[in-house]
C-alpha cells in the first residue's frame, strides 16, 4: 500500500506534532504534484521481490527429468519505439537469496475474532490444513520467480514451468470450486455510505441498467474519445484544488478560489463563482437534491498571513451553480478564535466538520448550528466524521504519547452517541471507510510499515457498537491506502454486499514485461477472504473506484502503450464488463497517465463518461515550461 506526501498544517492551527518540532510546508516533488516522475531502472512497474506466496503459485515439486537452463541467459525482445531504455516495465534480475521465506504464523495476541486467510483470494481445497500463505504440506521448494538451480540468477521461470505453475492453480481452483458466495443486495445512487473508497465524489448513474447489479449501462461502442481538457492554471506556488462532483448536467471542479460548472459532454463553462480564499477540504457525498459540503480559507494569502485559517465551512448548489451559505464557529471551550475544520462530511441533512481545534454540525439548507462535540478537561475531541447513509466520529482522548480512540456511531440531528466502539491499544489514527456497514480501518501499533495507513479492518456493529471481526490485512498483499491523519480520505477500496473490496499490490504476471493484481473480497461477518477475484490481465492494474448497487466501479491501468479502461466488476461472480476503452494515441496517453492513482488523482465515472483530475496545481516545470499539463481531462463514449 503506498500513499502520496501529505498536505503540511497550517502554522496557525493546532496538530498532532509534538511542541518544538518543525511546521513548514515541504518543498513540492520534482515537476509538481501529479506530475510524471522519471522512470526508475528497469521502468515503470518494475516489480519488488514477491512475498513467500505471491498470489497463490504453489511451489512445485520439479518434473523427473526438469529443463535445463539455456546456455546464455535470453535477451528480451526489442523495446516498442518510444519507450525509455530498458522498457516500461521490464524487470531486473534480483539478487540470488533476495526472496524472503514465509514468515511462521503468529499467535493472535489481541484477542479479536479473526479467520484464517488462504492465500490471495485463491480457495483452499476442503478438508486440508491451513499453512501459512497457502503452502502445501511437503519440503520446501525453489519459490517461483525466485533463484532456481542451475544459476539462472533469479530470473523469471520458462514459459514451461509458467504453464506447470498456471496448470497447478487451475486445480486448486477446481478442489475450491465448491466455495458458495453469500451476498446481500445493496443500493447505489447519491449519499451512499457503501460506496466508499472512490478516488473522487460520487457518481451519478443512469435509469435502467445493461448490467447485473447496477445501474450504469455498458455503451452500445466503448471505445472513447478526449471529450475536453481544462488546461492547469498558472500559479506560483503549491495551491489546493480538492474537490469534483457530478450531476445530470454538469461536472463541477474546484478551480483557484473558485468553483466551476462545465457541461458533462462539451466542457464549455455553465457557470462559476468566486471563493474568498483557497479551497482546504471537501466532502465526496453529494445530496438528492445536488448540494455538497466544502471547506475554505477566510481570505487569500498575504505577506502577514501567508497561511490563512480554514475555518469557513459552506455548502455548494451544484445544480444552480451558487455558494448557499458559509458559516464559522468559535471552540466550545470558550474563546473567540474560529475553529479551523480539516475535514467535512454531509449525512442526510446534517453537515458535519471537525479538526483538533474543535468541530460543528449545521443544517444543510440554511447553514443553522445544530451541534458542537463535546470537550473537557481529559483532552477528548472530535478527530473528525464520516457521513453517507449515516454519521459517525473517530473521537481521540489521552496523551499525545498515549492516546485512545473511540469510533461512535451519532444522531446526525443531535450528535448524540448511538454506540462506541473503543479501539485497541497503538492506534493513533483510525479511518472509517463506510458507515453502513460501519467498517474502520488503523495501523495498529504502526506495523503496516508502508504509510498506507492500513494494517487492520474492523467491522463493528453500528447498533450495538460491539465488534464483529477484525480483519488483517498484510500491507505486502493488499494496496488500500488511507491519509495517516484523515478520518474519511481512504481510497482504492469499496464497501458492498457486505463485504470489502481490496485491490491486491502490483506482482509479476505471467508476461515476461509488466505487473498485474487483483481485486478481493472479504466478508464483513466472518471476515473470510472469500474464493472469488476479479484479474486485472497482464499489464495492468486493478483499482475500485466506487460501488454501483452490487457491483463495483474500477479502474484499469494500462501499461506504456496503451490507453486506460473502466469496468464494472459483479460483485458476486466477480466478472468484468468492459465500460469503456481510452484511446492509444501517444500524446492522449501521456495525460491520461498524469492522473495515476498513485497521484491522488479524483476518478469519476457515470454513464459512459469519465473525468479525471488533479488535487493540487503547481507552479510550471523549469525542465519542460512549454509542456501542455491539465487540471481536468475528461472521456466519453461515442
Amino acid at each position: 500500500m503506498t500513499q502520496p506526501p501529505q498536505q503540511p498544517p497550517r502554522p496557525d492551527e493546532p496538530s498532532d506534532t509534538p511542541p518544538g518540532a518543525p511546521n513548514t510546508p515541504p518543498a513540492p516533488p520534482a515537476g509538481g504534484f501529479g506530475a510524471p516522475q522519471d522512470p526508475p531502472p528497469g521502468g515503470f512497474g518494475q516489480p519488488t521481490p514477491p512475498p513467500a506466496d505471491p498470489f497463490g503459485k504453489q511451489p512445485q515439486q520439479p518434473p523427473a527429468a526438469p529443463p535445463q537452463p539455456p546456455a546464455a541467459p535470453q535477451q528480451p525482445p526489442a523495446a516498442p519505439q518510444g519507450a525509455p531504455a530498458g522498457g516500461y516495465g521490464t524487470p531486473p534480475p534480483p539478487a540470488p537469496g533476495s526472496y524472503p521465506t514465509p514468515p511462521a504464523p503468529q499467535p493472535n495476541g489481541y484477542g479479536y475474532p479473526q479467520a484464517p486467510q488462504p492465500g490471495y483470494g485463491y480457495p483452499q481445497a476442503p478438508g486440508q490444513p491451513q499453512q501459512p500463505y497457502g503452502y502445501p504440506t511437503q519440503p520446501m521448494q525453489p519459490q517461483y520467480g525466485g533463484p532456481q538451480p542451475g544459476g539462472n540468477g533469479g530470473k523469471k521461470v520458462s514459459t514451461q514451468m509458467q504453464i506447470i505453475v498456471a496448470a497447478a492453480v487451475a486445480v486448486v481452483l477446481i478442489i475450491g470450486a465448491g466455495v458458495i458466495y453469500s451476498a446481500t443486495s445493496g443500493d447505489g445512487g447519491k449519499d451512499e455510505a457503501s460506496s466508499s473508497g472512490s478516488t473522487g465524489g460520487e457518481g451519478k448513474g443512469g435509469e435502467g441498467s445493461g448490467l447485473a447489479g447496477g445501474s450504469e449501462k455498458v455503451p452500445a461502442n466503448t471505445k472513447s474519445k478526449v471529450a475536453f481538457q481544462v488546461p492547469q492554471p498558472v500559479v506560483k506556488d503549491i495551491v489546493t484544488v480538492e474537490g469534483s462532483w457530478l450531476t445530470d448536467k454538469a461536472y463541477v471542479k474546484s478551480g483557484i478560489n473558485e468553483i466551476n460548472g462545465y457541461d458533462r459532454d462539451k466542457g464549455t463553462k455553465l457557470w462559476s463563482f468566486p471563493l474568498p480564499g483557497e479551497v482546504c477540504t471537501t466532502s465526496r457525498h453529494v445530496s438528492k437534491d445536488d448540494k455538497t459540503a466544502i471547506v475554505f480559507q477566510e481570505t487569500k494569502p498575504t505577506k502577514e498571513n501567508k497561511y490563512p485559517s480554514c475555518n469557513q465551512v459552506g455548502v455548494i448548489d451544484l445544480a444552480a451553480g451558487k455558494l448557499l451559505w458559509s458559516k464559522s464557529v468559535t471552540s466550545a471551550t470558550g474563546g473567540d478564535r474560529p475553529v479551523t475544520f480539516d475535514e467535512v462530511t454531509l449525512s442526510g441533512t446534517t453537515v458535519a466538520a471537525g479538526g483538533t481545534s474543535g468541530g460543528a454540525a449545521f443544517k444543510l439548507a440554511d447553514g443553522a448550528e445544530l451541534w458542537k462535540p463535546k470537550t473537557g478537561a481529559d483532552g477528548c475531541y472530535d478527530r473528525g466524521y464520516a457521513g453517507g447513509e449515516a454519521l459517525a466520529v473517530v473521537r481521540k482522548c489521552g496523551t499525545y504519547d498515549s492516546p485512545q480512540l473511540t469510533v461512535q456511531a451519532l444522531n446526525p440531528t443531535t450528535g448524540a452517541p448511538l454506540s462506541s466502539y473503543q479501539m485497541p491499544a497503538g492506534v493513533e489514527y483510525a479511518h472509517i471507510i463506510s458507515t453502513k456497514p460501519l467498517v474502520v480501518a488503523a495501523d495498529v501499533g504502526d506495523t503496516a510499515g508502508d504509510g498506507s495507513g492500513i494494517s487492520d479492518f474492523f467491522s463493528i456493529d453500528a447498533a450495538t457498537g460491539k465488534l464483529k471481526v477484525r480483519i488483517p490485512a498484510d500491507a505486502e498483499k493488499y494496496a488500500g491506502d488511507c491519509d495517516s491523519t484523515e478520518v474519511e480520505k481512504c481510497q482504492n477500496m469499496a464497501v458492498g454486499n457486505n463485504r470489502l473490496y481490496l485491490p491486491t499490490e502490483r506482482h509479476d504476471g505471467t508476461s515476461e514485461y509488466g505487473d498485474t493484481n487483483e481485486v478481493v473480497a472479504f466478508d464483513l461477518d466472518t471476515g473470510k477472504l472469500l474464493g472469488g477475484r476479479a484479474d486485472a490481465g497482464d499489464r495492468h492494474i486493478l483499482t475500485p473506484l466506487r460501488m454501483d448497487g452490487t457491483s463495483i466501479i474500477a479502474y484499469k491501468e494500462a501499461p506504456y502503450d496503451k490507453g486506460g479502461q473502466v469496468v464494472s466488476i459483479d460483485g458476486e461472480t466477480f466478472k468484468q464488463t468492459t465500460l469503456m476503452e481510452n484511446p492509444d494515441d501517444e500524446a492522449v496517453r501521456k495525460a491520461e497517465k498524469r492522473f495515476s492513482i498513485g497521484s491522488g488523482a479524483e476518478l469519476l465515472y457515470s454513464e459512459g463518461q469519465l473525468y479525471m483530475s488533479a488535487k493540487s496545481v503547481h507552479k510550471p516545470s523549469t525542465v519542460t515550461p512549454d509542456e501542455k499539463v491539465y487540471l481536468v481531462v475528461a472521456y466519453g463514449t461515442g
